[in-house]
């Protein structure tokens, strides 16, 4: 009975758990599930440690011989953080049309400091390949947000076709070193210790309270398919290092001159030391007195780092800002070729996280505590608007406005320009200056009537006369 169970959880591509629509989670299928997402842990974890500079060389065998250098290029820190400034250096704009509500939005983001949990879910997401933000009610009933890396969480998505949010699961292990955890349906949420499932609570939301974000279907990190490479470079500037001390340690030979002051048959011991090849009975004649040369393989070294580097940089579609290419004064269109693979990866990143931000919202509003709950779906006109993190090029935009004057609409040039953020506000702006320019011509120009003058003008007259 125990496998029949079992068999119902599966796990599909991108370690993508799901579940029959119609049924509940058995114990057993909870613990299976459990016990996969510990084994994907293990490799969040690992990415986790290389994030934070923990890389695999510090953890080898020592040598037994010679120096033993361990040095890490901590490309994935540089990597994630490039990105992760790159996609929401600048917070990405969350709107809806309606006025009052749009202000109630904003107030709730900045409650809630949504625009720094989104970075931290996007670095996460960069870091694992995913992350999972959830939404619940404080003590008030105060709709509030959290998120939680996916070693100790997992979504569940129902077996159709459109894969649909099924039950969000939490675990860990309390003070007596127990795991407990929590199972959000729906229609309600489920308390488990142990093997056991214990209490049952309702769910106000009335769906899945969580959202899962992710970059990409596969749900890989952004430095997943260069992990090798980057282990590779470790090892080799390590080795390059130990190279160079022991090429420090360099021997002198000394052949053929005797070293003898004091008579007693043995050189002076000021004068040699442990790195010294000392034979006073060679050929005096052909004495020999140098350093012993050794073998230098600094260019195959520095050939291999340089291979490296590049190719970490090109797989992961991350650019290197540092590298020569973005020195000096290169054109804009040459800049943005350069960006381009990192700008398509992006691209695509926007638009999952667009997708999941809606769901995201849809459960925010769906209590009633935001919005009223006449207003539960203005989830669906909500706007987002990302805007990728580069230097602009004011003068160039603008060249690019002036030149489009007249082949489309005024909104449309204005979008263009990068320090508008809003382009209707701005041409109601200047419908409204206008009339007043026009307002002011009509009372102050010489055209005006004497009885649309101003009194100062009328004062002056009369101090002519």
């Amino acid at each position: 009975m125990a496998t029949e169970q079992t068999i119902k959880g599966q796990v599909a591509d991108g370690n993508v758990f799901l579940y029959p629509r119609d049924e509940k989670i058995t114990m057993a299928d909870l613990l299976k599930f459990i016990g996969k997402n510990k084994e994907l842990a293990k490799g969040y974890e690992h990415n986790l440690e290389m994030y934070k500079g923990d890389h695999d060389i510090l953890r080898t065998q020592p040598r037994m011989f010679g120096p033993d250098n361990r040095l890490v290029a901590n490309l994935p820190h540089y990597i994630v953080d490039t990105y992760n400034g790159f996609f929401t250096g600048v917070p990405p704009k969350i709107t809806l049309d309606d006025k009052t509500d749009n202000q109630i939005l904003q107030s709730w983001n900045d409650e809630n400091s949504f625009q720094d949990k989104l970075s931290e879910i996007s670095k996460q997401t960069d870091i694992y390949g995913r992350s999972l933000a959830f939404v619940y009610q404080d003590e008030d009933s105060q709709t509030r947000i959290a998120f939680t890396s996916p070693a100790t969480a997992f979504m569940v998505y129902d077996d159709t076709v459109s894969r649909q949010p099924y039950a969000f699961v939490r675990y860990w292990k309390n003070t007596n070193g127990i795991q407990v955890g929590v199972v959000y349906y729906a229609d309600g949420v489920v308390s488990f210790e142990d093997s056991n499932f214990t209490d049952e609570q309702p769910n106000v939301f009335k769906m899945v309270p969580a959202v899962e974000f992710y970059g990409n279907e596969e749900r890989q990190g952004v430095f997943d398919n260069v992990k090798t490479l980057i282990d590779e470079l470790d090892r080799v500037l390590s080795q390059k290092a130990n190279q160079v001390e022991y090429f420090d340690n360099a021997y002198m030979k000394v052949l053929g001159v005797n070293l003898d002051n004091d008579g007693d048959g043995k050189p002076d011991a000021d004068l040699i030391g442990n790195q010294m090849i000392y034979s006073p009975d060679a050929d005096a004649a052909n004495a020999d007195v140098e350093f012993l040369s050794k073998p230098d393989g600094d260019n195959m070294q520095e050939n291999i780092i340089d291979r490296l580097v590049s190719m970490i940089y090109q797989i992961s579609m991350v650019a290197n800002l540092n590298d020569e290419a973005f020195a000096g004064n290169s054109s804009g269109v040459a800049l943005q070729y350069k960006l381009l693979p990192m700008r398509n990866m992006a691209a695509n990143k926007e638009r999952k996280f667009t997708q999941a931000l809606r769901r995201l919202y849809r459960i925010v509003f769906s209590a009633g505590a935001v919005l009223p709950e006449a207003k539960a779906d203005s989830w669906q006109d909500l706007d987002f608007n990302f805007k990728r993190n580069l230097p602009e090029d004011l003068s160039n935009d603008a060249d690019i406005a002036q030149k489009l004057q007249g082949m489309v609409s005024q909104e449309t040039l204005l979008s263009i320009l990068p320090f508008i953020d809003n382009p209707q506000e701005e041409l109601k702006r200047i419908k409204q200056e206008k009339i007043e320019n026009m307002q002011d011509a009509m009372k102050y120009g010489p055209s005006a009537l004497d009885m649309n003058k101003s009194g100062d003008d009328d004062d002056e007259e009369e101090t002519d006369e």
